[in-house]
């Protein structure tokens, strides 16, 4: 029973690449450029480098951005060599079914849907309060006289205004992807004029000396403002504003959710990550240096950092503008991080693992169109009753666990074995042979089931190893917690070393991850620091969203899964034209959305 159980956690789906999908392909290179731009291009530019720029990094923040940009970047390369390999709806969800298993996709997918709820949420609060910032905050002191919410862990007022933006933008979506893919596109033009016009503005009103101001010349009823200088909170600031900005940067993986809708998406969805990736790293360094110039660190705004910029140094009308285009950053902003919500949950219903009503696509707008409704819906509620710091405490760790769950599975893939059970090329598990090709003393060139699960446990020791010295970090540096440190970072180097030893598998592919497996490594490594950095309550909140999942699957999901249906049936699918010719009854095709 155990044995079925496992089983059943750790079925794999099969790469069905050659099934056809349901959901019209409109989507070219330029149209998932702007999807990854404009979904990651919001509250990073408008709120983020303000707010770490004023009391977490100095002028510094420029820097805080580029670290960012490099551990981002770490993760899109691992997005862009999974869609080069499974280009289907789903994102890391579908990415990890196939390499990893039932239960961790389940689990991924299901904090991928936490990421983007609150990433809807927390977008559609941040647009909402900047309004209200600039009408003198007129909206929330209605709200809160009429309706106050006297609750500790829900926010001070309903924000209908967030609630109703959510759902229209729902409805969007719901009628057709290419339809509201051009208004993205538009936003993002807006959005993107916009940072030219405050790089150009900021740049005649820029004054390097505001990166050099001494701690003397500061007011003294400025008090937090540091040591003064470039690094005014030292590289402890700049650390702590780079865990921020990462999150800033959180969004570009939606373009891998398009793999069911892109043209050529195992050439345009790896080109569009790295392309956001280059236009966000520019926008946000350049923003943050023009801002950080224009104005000293400790005089900013965190809240709404440009209008008062301009406001102070008298540009008004560039102040109007500079607002305008924010609120459309931030309409892009929304529309990115709802756009992939409703495919995770197609993909998720068409498998089974979660209710199958999620999987219904519409025959005339060739869109899911009850996930996407479902999804505004609750992203809208979450808007509706939570405030915006509430919602950005529950926004990174869906996001980090799944960045962390891509690069095991990249390893894991680029080492494993190929299926062919009659191979001749297997090993046999003695000690005598685990021991010589733990650095591959026959220098073999072919991936064994015995490489493979050599990878795997070296992976996992790797994670191991990675939580102890996150741990340790958290500590002061003392003589015992330098070595310690140094021996597990050994350690660590080690088993890089081991797992690199080991013969890759030879399929080539379009776009693949450089210097495997130090890159992905280093990006498990980093993830996991900073899921180190989250507080209690958030791993609370974040647990009890896992055991409503849970409960999702091991009631329904588990029995209902299509994949696990198929192994009941004994069932070997062979293609033709999308369909599926079951071995039991060869005689009779049908399709699997027609069976199950």
């Amino acid at each position: 029973m155990l044995s079925n159980f496992w089983e059943a956690l750790s079925r794999k789906k099969r790469n069905d690449s050659h099934e056809e999908s349901k959901l019209a392909r409109v989507l070219n290179l330029f149209d998932l450029t702007a999807l990854g731009v404009g979904s990651t291009l919001g509250l990073g530019v408008y709120v983020l480098a303000g707010s770490v720029a004023y009391d977490q990094a100095g002028p510094a923040v420029t820097i805080s951005f580029l670290i960012a940009a490099i551990a981002s970047a770490f993760a899109g390369f691992c997005y862009a060599e999974f869609a080069a390999r499974v280009p289907k709806a789903g994102s890391a969800y579908v990415y990890s079914y196939v390499s990893v298993g039932e239960f961790v996709a389940f689990t991924i997918g299901w904090n991928l849907i936490l990421e983007y709820v609150i990433g809807t949420s927390s977008v559609a609060r941040g647009l909402s309060g900047y309004i209200d910032a600039l009408i003198d905050n007129k909206m929330g002191n209605f709200w809160r006289e009429l309706m106050p919410i006297d609750v500790s862990f829900l926010a001070e007022y309903p924000d209908f205004f967030s609630f109703v933006i959510i759902m229209i933008l729902s409805i969007l979506l719901a009628i057709g992807v290419k339809e509201s893919t051009f208004l993205n596109n538009v936003f993002t033009a807006v959005n993107l004029t916009t940072v030219c016009i405050v790089l150009v503005a900021g740049s005649m009103n820029a004054d390097p000396k505001n990166w050099t101001i001494a701690k003397e010349d500061i007011p003294e009823s400025i008090k937090h403002a540091g040591e003064g200088g470039f690094m005014p909170f030292g590289i402890a600031g700049i650390m702590a504003g780079a865990a921020k900005c990462f999150y800033g940067f959180v969004g570009f993986d939606c373009v891998a959710t398009t793999g069911e809708e892109a043209i050529n998406p195992k050439r345009n969805i790896p080109l569009a990550i790295v392309i956001s990736l280059i236009i966000i790293f520019l926008a946000y360094f350049g923003i943050s240096t023009v801002l950080t110039m224009m104005l000293p660190y400790y005089l900013q705004n965190p809240d709404a950092p440009f209008p008062h910029a301009f406001e102070e140094i008298g540009w008004n009308t560039i102040k109007w503008i500079v607002s305008i285009g924010a609120i459309f950053a931030l309409c892009t902003s929304l529309l990115g991080a709802l756009f992939p919500l409703p495919r995770v949950l197609y993909a998720m219903g068409n498998d089974g693992i979660i209710y199958k009503i999620m999987k219904r696509v519409h025959p005339k707008t060739k869109t899911p169109l009850v996930a996407t409704l479902l999804s505004g819906l609750l992203a809208g509620i979450m808007a509706l009753v939570f405030n915006l710091h509430q919602l950005i405490d529950m926004m990174s760790i869906g996001t980090l666990l799944a960045y962390t769950i891509v690069a095991i599975c990249i390893v894991i893939l680029h080492y494993e074995a190929p299926d062919d059970k009659n191979s001749t090329n297997e090993n046999k598990f003695t000690l005598n042979a685990v021991i010589n090709q733990i650095v591959n003393i026959k220098f073999n060139q072919d991936p064994t089931r015995m490489t493979s699960n050599l990878v795997k446990i070296a992976v996992a020791v790797f994670c191991v190893l990675s939580l102890v010295l996150c741990g340790l970090l958290e500590f002061k540096f003392t003589v015992a917690n330098i070595i310690c440190m140094s021996i597990v970072g050994a350690a660590m180097m080690l088993t890089i070393f081991v797992i690199g030893r080991q013969p890759k598998d030879k399929t080539e592919l379009s776009f693949t991850v450089p210097f495997v497996p130090i890159l992905p490594c280093l990006s498990i490594f980093i993830n996991l620091y900073l899921m180190f950095q989250l507080d209690a309550s958030t791993w609370v909140r974040f647990a009890v969203w896992l055991i409503i999942g849970y409960f999702i699957y091991f009631t329904y999901g588990i029995r209902k899964s299509k994949e696990g249906l198929l192994r009941k049936d004994n069932i070997v699918i062979e293609y033709e034209n999308g369909q599926i010719k079951p071995a039991k009854e060869e005689a009779r095709i049908e399709t699997v959305s027609d069976k199950y």
